[in-house]
C-alpha cells in the first residue's frame, strides 16, 4: 500500500533526522542547556542543511537503494553525501549569510549523527531479517574460515536456506582460534572435530575450502563416521562464475570428491580444433562412456556427429539430450549393429566420418565369464569389422576404448578386450588411417560400475557385498575418461595405446564404507558390509601396462604412451582372429577359451563355462567392478 509514496516517505524521514541530528549537536554541544542564541541560529540554518542534505543525497543515489539489503555500499554513499553536504553547508553559513559564531564542532557532531541515524535506520530492516532468519533449527558448523567462508556464512545468515544456522567454523590455521567473522566463532581445527561434535552436535558439516584436497575430504569422512550429520561441498572455484559463490551451488559429498588424487583436467584447445568442422561416428553412442562421448564432441561443433548404436531407447535417450542443447542441425542418430558390416559400410559411406571412437563393446565381468562366445563375437568380431571398414572408407583417426582388464587379464571381457587391442595395432600397420587405443581404469557411476550397486544395496538397508577385503581398483571420473579419448585423438602415433595417470589403486571396501557414511549411516554398525569371495574372472588389482610393453610420457601432460615390445605376425594372427570368430558363432565355448589362450598366452581363465546360465552373472552375489 505504501509503495506509490515510498521515495517521499524516505525523503521525509530522512528530513526529519537531518533535523533531530541538527538539534541533538546543539544539545550535546552545550551540555543539554542550549542558549537562545544558539536555538536561533539553529532554527535560521535549519532550512539550507534540510536542503543541501536532499541534494546531496538525491545525487549520490542514497534513495535508490532498497533497506532490506543495505549494504557497505549504500553506507559509503551515505557518508559521502553526509560530509559533501556539511561542506557545502558549512561554507554557506560561514561566508554566504556570515553566521561566524556558529559552533565549529555543530559541523562535526552533526555530520556523525547524521550517519548514525539514518544508517542505523536503514540497517534496522536488515538486522531484523538476519535476526529472524539465523535461529534457523539445522545447525551447521563450517570448515574453512576465509573468503568462501564468509560468503557462505553471510548468506546463511540473509537468506532463508532449509534452515540451517551457522554454529561455528573449523580451520586448519590453530591462530584462528578464538576469532568470529559475522559473530560466528572460530571453534577449532579439523583435530577439534570430535570434541565439537560431542558438545554441540551440528546436523551439517559444510566444505568451504573450494580447491580442498581429497586426503582432506577422506579424514573429514573418517572423523564423522562415528557421528550423525550430513557433509556438504561447495564446488571448485573454477565451476563457479567469477569465483561468486551461492547457497544454490551447495551440494551434498560426492564419492567422486574421494578419489585419491584431483581430477585431471585434459580439454583444451587442440581436443576442440580436432573436432570442430569434422564428421564424427561414436559407436555405442547410447552407453555410459558413449553418451559422455557425444554431448563433450557435440560442444566442439563438428559438421556432422553420427551416433552408431543397436538400442534404440538408449539411442533415443542421448539423441535428444542433445537436441535439447541446440544440437539438433548436426547430429545423425543410426541404428546398427557392429557386428553387422553392411550397416556399418552403408552409414560410413552415406556420412564419411572423419574420426571414429569405439565405444561399443560386452563390459560386463561375470556376463561374459558365461557366455565366451558373444564376448568374442561383439569385442573381436565388431572390433575387427568397425576397424576394417573405417579403414576402408579412408578415416582419418579411429580410437578404441580398451580396459586395464586387458593387462594380463584373467576374464573372458578382458581377454577379448586384449585382443582386440591387438587387432587395432594390426591393422594400423597397413592403414593410412591413425589408429590407438585408450585403457580405461574403473569409471565411477557408469552403468554395471560398482557405485550403483553400493547405492541401491544401501537404500535396501545392506548388506553391502565386496567380494574380497584387499580387492582393489584404478577409478577414474565418466569426464576424465571421456577427456582421455579425446585427447588421444588429437594425438598422431598410430599404433599406440595411451593410459591416464591415474595415481593409486582405491580399495573397494574402503570404498563402500566412504559411500555408507556418505548415505548418513555408520558403516558395520547401521549398514552391514559382507565379503562373497572373488568370483570366476576377478583380479585382487589391476595393471594399467603389461610387462612386454614400454611406457613412454606423450606430450600431454597425465598421459602416457604404451607400445609394445612385438607385434603379431600378421598373417598367422589374421587366421587366429578366423578361426576364433569362426568356433564362437558355432557356440564352441570349449574350442572358444583354447583360440583365447593362444592369442593371449598371460590369459589363465579359472573355468572354462560351458553352459550358459552359471550363477557367476549374478549381480547381487557381490561387488561388480567395471568400467
Amino acid at each position: 500500500m505504501l509503495q506509490p509514496c515510498r521515495r517521499p516517505l524516505i525523503v521525509a524521514i530522512h528530513l526529519l533526522l537531518a533535523g533531530l541530528a541538527n538539534w541533538s549537536a546543539f544539545w550535546l554541544r552545550f551540555d543539554g542547556v542550549v542558549p537562545e542564541w544558539a536555538l536561533a541560529l539553529q532554527l535560521q540554518t535549519l532550512p539550507v542543511l534540510l536542503a543541501l542534505r536532499t541534494a546531496f543525497l538525491i545525487y549520490f543515489q542514497a534513495y535508490e537503494s532498497m533497506w532490506r539489503y543495505t549494504s557497505m555500499w549504500d553506507l559509503r554513499k551515505l557518508a559521502f553525501a553526509t560530509l559533501t553536504s556539511s561542506a557545502g553547508f558549512y561554507l554557506i553559513v560561514r561566508w554566504g549569510l556570515g553566521a561566524a559564531n556558529y559552533p565549529r564542532s555543530v559541523y562535526i557532531i552533526d555530520a556523525i549523527l547524521m550517519i548514525l541515524f539514518v544508517g542505523g535506520t536503514r540497517l534496522a530492516p536488515r538486522l531484523q531479517r538476519e535476526l529472524v532468519r539465523s535461529q534457523g533449527d539445522r545447525h551447521v558448523l563450517v570448515y574453512g574460515a576465509e573468503d568462501a567462508g564468509e560468503a557462505i556464512v553471510r548468506s546463511l545468515k540473509s537468506n532463508p536456506f532449509e534452515g540451517y544456522q551457522p554454529i561455528g567454523f573449523l580451520d586448519d590455521d590453530s591462530r584462528k582460534i578464538g576469532q568470529r567473522i559475522h559473530g560466528v566463532r572460530v571453534l577449532g581445527t579439523l583435530d577439534h572435530l570430535p570434541q565439537i561434535m560431542e558438545r554441540l552436535s551440528p546436523h551439517v558439516v559444510l566444505v568451504a575450502v573450494p580447491n580442498v584436497a581429497p586426503t582432506v575430504l577422506r579424514s573429514l569422512v573418517r572423523t564423522m563416521a562415528p557421528y550423525r550429520g550430513v557433509i556438504k561441498i561447495i564446488p571448485h572455484l573454477r565451476r563457479l562464475l567469477d569465483g561468486k559463490i551461492e547457497l544454490s551451488q551447495i551440494r551434498n559429498l560426492a564419492v567422486e570428491d574421494l578419489l585419491m588424487r584431483d581430477p585431471v583436467e585434459l580439454g583444451g584447445a587442440a581436443t576442440r580444433n580436432l573436432f570442430a568442422g569434422k564428421r564424427v561416428l561414436v559407436t555405442g553412442a547410447g552407453g555410459s562412456i558413449g553418451s559422455e562421448l557425444c554431448r563433450q564432441v557435440a560442444v566442439c561443433q563438428p559438421s556432422v556427429l553420427v551416433l552408431y548404436e543397436r538400442y534404440e531407447n538408449s539411442l533415443y535417450a542421448i539423441q535428444n539430450e542433445l537436441v535439447r542443447q541446440g544440437h539438433r542441425e548436426r547430429i545423425v542418430a543410426t541404428i546398427g549393429d557392429i557386428t553387422d558390416e553392411a550397416r556399418l559400410s552403408a552409414v560410413m559411406s552415406l556420412y564419411r566420418p572423419q574420426i571414429v571412437l569405439h565405444a561399443a563393446a560386452h563390459k560386463h565381468v561375470p556376463l561374459m565369464e558365461a557366455s565366451p562366445c558373444e564376448a568374442v563375437k561383439n569385442n573381436v568380431g565388431g572390433t575387427r569389422l568397425v576397424a576394417k571398414v573405417a579403414a576402408r572408407h579412408q578415416v582419418e583417426r579411429f580410437i578404441m576404448i580398451s580396459t586395464d582388464k586387458a593387462v594380463n587379464p584373467t576374464s573372458v571381457m578382458g581377454a577379448t578386450k586384449r585382443i582386440a587391442e591387438l587387432i587395432v595395432q594390426n591393422t594400423a600397420r597397413t592403414s593410412r588411417t591413425c589408429f590407438a587405443t585408450v585403457r580405461f581404469g574403473n569409471v565411477l557411476g557408469s552403468n554395471g560400475s560398482v557405485v550403483p550397486l553400493f547405492l541401491e544395496q544401501i537404500k535396501a538397508g545392506g548388506p553391502v557385498t565386496v567380494t574380497h577385503p584387499d580387492v582393489q581398483r584404478y577409478f577414474m571420473l565418466i569426464p576424465e575418461a571421456v577427456q582421455l579419448v579425446l585427447q588421444a585423438a588429437a594425438l598422431d602415433t598410430s599404433g599406440a595405446t595411451y593410459v591416464l595417470d591415474m595415481g593409486e589403486q582405491i580399495k573397494v571396501v574402503e570404498l563402500a564404507r566412504n559411500m555408507i557414511r556418505l548415505s548418513g549411516y555408520i558403516p558395520d554398525d547401521e549398514i552391514p558390509i559382507t565379503f562373497v569371495g572373488l568370483r570366476p574372472g576377478e583380479k585382487l588389482y589391476e595393471e594399467l601396462v603389461d610387462t612386454e610393453e614400454t611406457v613412454q610420457p606423450s606430450s600431454v601432460r597425465k598421459i602416457q604412451r604404451v607400445t609394445p615390445c612385438q607385434f603379431p605376425m600378421s598373417a598367422a594372427f589374421a587366421l587366429q582372429i578366423e578361426n576364433l570368430e569362426y568356433v564362437a558363432q558355432l557356440h564352441d565355448t570349449k574350442s572358444v577359451m583354447e583360440a583365447i589362450c593362444r592369442l593371449v598366452p598371460t590369459f589363465r581363465p579359472d573355468q572354462v563355462v560351458a553352459t550358459v546360465g552359471m550363477g557367476w552373472a549374478n549381480s547381487e552375489s557381490g561387488a561388480i567392478v567395471e568400467e
